[in-house]
């Protein structure tokens, strides 16, 4: 039975009733995941809707501003703006995390990023850029799959068990490979941090370190980049500023 993550980090199957309101934010979170126009072959291929269905949830989209055509290709349109706008101005977590971000950047001279875990994916809320012409960076916004790099082993380090198993199990069909996984998360874990070396862009190291809220659940992470050239010989340093500035944000999270 194959199964998934609703944005709340709750597991969900394949078995679960579609709705139409399902329909149409699978398109729209397909939209946003890609981060560029996409046809409507590419909609149907990501999704799996028939091409009536998909020409149906695109008219709704499209009518309430939250998707635009061009030339046969499909983008947010401006309402899905005003969403994000929005979660900038309300959003509990970048609103508490950014001045401890920025100090990390400015303490550190290189990037940092804030992510989150949904729907198997790392998705990036909010980025402060090294200054350094030569830097490391996640775009705001974008996502990648929920598997390589020190950001997604953190965020799965610390997802609830039965939530991790379930993303293991889609990962990692061999047992071998799954139990080695499970071994290394469970490592992060108990350190309180994890790093990687090129894991998923060539040339790049990264430290991330886990954000706890008031009920000690993780809800996300904070990730350091540099380029590894960089980093070398100041990998120590770099991850104890990243470990001291998530509790910092854990402390005022813990305080709202």
């Amino acid at each position: 039975m194959r199964e998934f993550f609703d944005t709340g980090g709750m597991l969900m199957s394949a078995s679960t009733p579609v709705t139409t309101a399902d329909r149409v934010l699978q398109v729209l979170a397909m939209l946003a995941q890609q981060g560029r126009a996409l046809s409507a072959v590419e909609l149907m291929e990501h999704t799996g809707l028939a091409r009536s269905t998909l020409y149906r949830q695109l008219a709704r989209l499209k009518r309430w501003g939250f998707v635009l055509e061009s030339d046969g290709y499909y983008a947010p349109g401006p309402l899905s703006l005003q969403l994000a706008l929005g979660f900038d101005l309300a959003s509990h977590l970048v609103r508490h995390a950014r001045a401890d971000l920025q100090a990390l950047a400015l303490q550190s001279h290189e990037s940092v990023g804030l992510v989150v875990a949904v729907n198997d994916n790392v998705i990036c809320l909010d980025m402060v850029e090294s200054q350094q012409s030569l830097r490391c960076s996640f775009e705001k916004g974008r996502s990648v799959p929920l598997g390589a790099g020190a950001s997604a082993k953190c965020l799965l380090a610390h997802l609830p068990d039965s939530i991790r198993s379930a993303a293991l199990d889609r990962q990692y069909p061999v047992s071998s490979d799954w139990a080695a996984a499970r071994s290394e998360l469970q490592a992060i874990c108990g350190a309180g941090f994890a790093v990687t070396a090129g894991e998923v862009d060539p040339g790049v190291w990264g430290v991330s370190a886990p954000l706890f809220g008031t009920t000690r659940q993780a809800v996300g992470a904070i990730t350091l980049m540099a380029p590894i050239l960089r980093a070398q010989g100041q990998e120590q340093a770099l991850v104890g500023m990243a470990v001291v500035a998530a509790a910092r944000i854990s402390r005022r999270l813990g305080l709202h």
